[in-house]
């Protein structure tokens, strides 16, 4: 496979080349899936589970378990959400005084009914000067310490309400060292196809800091299409990844040119979910491990054709011992059915009616800050 040779992805003083990024998807990223994820693919960026800058200030105990990270994590990513310049900004500096991450990414992307609704997420493009006011404040605590900011976002609210362009170039103005659109709007949340078209134009409107695109990458040839067809300088994987932390090592050999290996056999996969269970009862305690991973369970056998009734003893498995003892009855020369990458994981569900607060669309000028401090967990993907 030839290489394409995408630019490398400076974050402070981290160089990442591939520039292949882990988007932060609530309840999956944690670090016993960036550790799975970095056995395939070490040196790319890892970004932890999202969490609210509002929780961050607060010393809120979940969250600060959340942003923890391990030995294993470097760079050290965490992608924030916050709607308030002044909240934003002051968790920023509070991580970074503490030294507790090396890089922020920043969440405007959020199709969440109970986001949207208090004008956070998805909803905050839609308000230019908030959305400068907050970038700005989240640029200016990161700079005295030399972290780097990123921002992720969507092409807009709906068709009649497209942001991304202008989101873009105010994230370039404001400091921002690389964006990423996810080539979808909120209403269409994570129905039909990914709007690639619209990464290009991304991509010639901002030319000043890269461009990566996000949306429909289940294959590495994926990946290379996308950037032969928009020019992006590196590219965002969300649901592709769930249950095949190996794409990851996939995407790195397209990017610099080597062979693809094959989808692994049932064997080899069986062997990952035991690992990665393993690490989350180290991280989670196994019994809140256990409820956790069931969930991957489906993911992991996306594709391979073993029957229903292994296929539910796990989604109910009760321990690691469990685990083990149904992981052996699995044929581990099973391979992947034709096609078998490209089924869809995760949400598949759109199109949605985004909820805005009342009287949000008449002032798009308006830079109050939503009330949306009660929200404390969200989606990145």
């Amino acid at each position: 496979m030839k290489s394409i040779q995408p630019k490398s992805l400076q974050l402070g003083r981290y160089l990442v080349s591939p520039p292949i990024v882990l988007a932060p998807m609530a309840g999956v990223t944690n670090a016993a899936f960036r550790t799975m994820c970095r056995r395939f693919a070490p040196d790319l960026i890892y970004v932890n589970e999202m969490v609210m800058a509002a929780a961050i200030v607060n010393r809120n105990a979940k969250t600060e378990r959340m942003a923890t990270f391990g030995p294993g994590d470097s760079p050290r990513s965490l992608q924030i959400y916050g709607s308030d310049p002044v909240t934003s900004g002051e968790a920023v500096r509070q991580l970074c005084a503490e030294d507790r991450v090396d890089h922020i990414d920043l969440n405007f992307g959020c199709p969440a009914r109970k986001v949207t609704r208090k004008g956070g997420g998805a909803a905050v493009p839609v308000k230019p000067n908030l959305l400068r006011a907050i970038l700005r404040s989240v640029v200016g605590a990161a700079s005295p310490y030399g972290v780097p900011v990123t921002a992720k976002f969507r092409m807009g609210i709906d068709d009649e309400l497209l942001t991304y362009i202008r989101t873009g170039q105010i994230a370039e103005d404001e400091g921002v060292v690389a964006i990423a659109l996810h080539a979808r709007t909120a209403q269409q949340h994570y129905a039909g196809n990914a709007n690639w078209d619209a990464i290009g134009e991304l991509k010639a409107a901002v030319s000043s800091i890269p461009v990566l695109g996000n949306g429909d990458i289940w294959e590495a040839r994926d990946a290379l299409a996308m950037v032969a067809q928009t020019g992006c300088d590196g590219v965002v994987i969300g649901r592709g990844c769930l249950g095949r932390p190996w794409l990851f090592g996939h995407l790195s050999a397209a990017f610099n040119g080597e062979p693809v290996p094959d989808s692994p056999p049932l064997g080899f996969v069986a062997q990952q979910m035991a690992d990665h269970c393993r690490l989350m009862a180290d991280l989670l305690g196994e019994n809140n491990a256990v409820r956790d991973f069931r969930k991957h369970t489906s993911w992991y056998l996306t594709g391979y054709p073993v029957g229903g009734e292994i296929r539910g003893r796990l989604a109910m498995f009760g321990s690691l011992a469990e685990l083990d003892d149904l992981l052996a009855t699995l044929d581990p020369a099973i391979v992947v059915v034709p096609g078998g990458e490209r089924i869809r994981r995760g949400h598949t569900n759109g199109p949605i009616r985004v909820v805005l607060p009342e009287g949000y669309l008449d002032d798009l000028d308006d830079a109050t800050p939503p009330d949306d401090a009660h929200v404390m967990a969200l989606s990145g993907g």
